[in-house]
């Protein structure tokens, strides 16, 4: 900001970082909007990226960090529901004015801002010493906690239709309400999130449900019409197991939770979310493990081997799994975690080191085949369920299995 100034720009903080920093939260980044041009910014800086040029906004590499600097703009019409086929390089005001909710669209200044420039705005120092910069009341809103569109809701709206969601993904992070012509305009443009990207949405509902307020974005999403248009869902139920889970419980686990409080978790209902949410393989196979991993130890645990048992609490995903069963049925989960206390103590623990390995078993004169698996498998169960304490007593077992043709 200061060589934008000191080769005679305007350089201001925009958006986000602006309100994080008045509500004493720490910004995600700093984002500098300024009147520079993007030929101009990237031939004052020389390490830049032209990720958005022409909309005005380019990536600047300095002192370890990367900023976005977007130069002033006014947006014109956006036929595509997400960006504007065109904008032209204006001043502050017309760019506080093109931002979706008014908390959004503040500025900051490090010294007292040019009466002249900004006589329309309202202009407040802050304790450090900095200034605010307010065009749409967004001071007004920042102090009552609520999310209000900047002029016309139905037209941001129709703008970007993603702003609907990022409404209710910003209400429930800060813990402010939308306010009612807001609220109203999301409700009618709803349907018409449908026409945006699904890996959009995904994107949206990632950060939603990875956020430790993720119960109230998900109440939100029902009372605002977006459940049907994000996830084809009709039920809705309270978001009772995903209010249960820790802050930094990660996106599958809370979209794991979720699906159960909505009534869709079943294989079909994984793939099919996957479909809506443009989920990862990764993100996928999470979220199907924790939900059958669920079903599983809620319903089968009784039954299990101790080996079976061992090898579930030693998995990854077993902390999350029974997150999803303590929300189910709190006394079996404690249960559960009172028998895994107990086979922790056991001689051979929860997860040993193998005693038998490839190796070993190609040592004996075993071809490498399918049985070597089965037999490290059967092997491993004994070693868990302490009937197989020596690499000496793990090889004899092998040899058994296949002199007798036989799987333990």
């Amino acid at each position: 900001m200061s060589k934008l100034e000191a080769s005679g720009h305007l350089a201001l903080l925009a958006g986000g970082c602006v309100r994080d920093e008045l509500l004493g939260r720490e910004p995600d980044d700093y984002d500098v909007a300024t009147d520079a041009t993007p030929e101009r910014i990237t031939a004052l800086f020389p390490r830049t990226a032209e990720v958005g040029a022409v909309f005005g906004v380019v990536l600047v590499r300095h002192g370890g960090f990367t900023v976005e600097v977007a130069t002033f703009r006014a947006d014109g019409k956006y036929s595509d529901a997400r960006r504007p086929d065109a904008i032209r390089f204006s001043d502050p005001k017309e760019d506080a004015l093109r931002r979706d909710y008014t908390v959004n669209a503040l500025f900051q200044s490090p010294r007292k801002p040019d009466s002249a420039i900004f006589d329309t705005a309202e202009c407040r120092a802050t304790r450090d010493g900095a200034w605010v910069i307010d065009f749409v009341d967004g001071l007004k809103d920042l102090e009552a906690k609520i999310i209000r569109a900047v002029g016309d809701a139905n037209q941001r709206l129709a703008e970007d239709h993603l702003r609907a969601l990022r409404a209710a993904r910003l209400a429930a992070k800060l813990g402010f309400e939308i306010e009612s012509e807001t609220a109203k305009a999301i409700r009618d443009h709803a349907s018409e999130l449908k026409g945006v990207s699904r890996e959009r949405i995904g994107d949206e509902m990632r950060m939603m449900l990875s956020h430790p307020t993720r119960a109230r974005a998900a109440r939100l999403i029902v009372d605002l019409a977006l459940l049907k248009p994000v996830l084809d869902v009709d039920v809705c139920r309270e978001a009772t197991t995903l209010s249960t889970l820790d802050d930094a419980a990660p996106f599958a686990l809370a979209l794991a939770a979720w699906m159960i409080d909505l009534g869709i978790a079943t294989p079909d209902d994984v793939r099919r979310v996957r479909d809506r949410l443009l989920l990862s393989n990764d993100e996928r196979d999470d979220v199907k493990f924790y939900l059958m991993g669920a079903e599983a130890v809620g319903r089968k645990w009784g039954s299990w081997s101790v080996a079976m048992k061992k090898r579930a609490a030693a998995g990854r995903h077993f902390a999350g799994v029974m997150a999803l069963v303590r929300a189910a049925d709190r006394q079996h989960a404690e249960g559960v975690a009172r028998e895994v206390e107990a086979l922790t103590r056991t001689p051979s623990g929860i997860a040993p080191v193998a005693l038998l390995t490839g190796d070993m078993l190609a040592a004996t004169g075993l071809k490498p085949g399918p049985m070597y698996k089965l037999i490290l498998d059967a092997v491993y169960d004994a070693q868990l369920e302490d009937r197989v304490t020596s690499k000496e007593d793990a090889i004899a077992v092998a040899r058994s299995m296949v002199s007798e043709n036989r799987i333990l």
